[in-house]
């Protein structure tokens, strides 16, 4: 239903746009964002952005990352830049509807390393 990409190796300081398009089944979404998964540990949300364009962010990637979203294509954006080791993990995008439902994509991976 989500189709997640953008992630890879990339070295500390250096950036990547992850990006993820929800399906045309998907009706009426409201918000969407991404969250963030290390082995061992619950998902953590990074940044959401709701349908009007309001954006909330963790306090780790505020100043770094940038969340936006093409809502004619069912497509929500994560730029994130000045990458650093501790942001290495799987980030999965969601899409919530009006009605409640979330929707998931499958992770992509990001890894900061020199």
């Amino acid at each position: 239903q989500l189709q997640a990409s953008g992630g890879g190796l990339v070295q500390p300081g250096g950036s990547l746009r992850l990006s993820c398009a929800a399906s045309e089944n998907i009706f009426s979404i409201n918000a969407m964002g991404w969250y963030r998964q290390t082995p061992g540990k619950q998902r953590e949300l990074d940044a959401a952005i709701s349908s009007g364009g309001s954006t909330d962010y963790t306090d780790s990637v505020k100043g770094r990352f940038t969340i936006s979203r093409d809502n004619a294509k069912n497509t929500v954006y994560l730029r994130m830049n000045n990458l650093k080791p501790e942001d290495t993990a799987r980030y999965y995008c969601y899409a919530r509807t009006r009605s409640g439902s979330t929707f998931w994509g499958q992770g992509t991976l990001v890894t900061v390393s020199s």
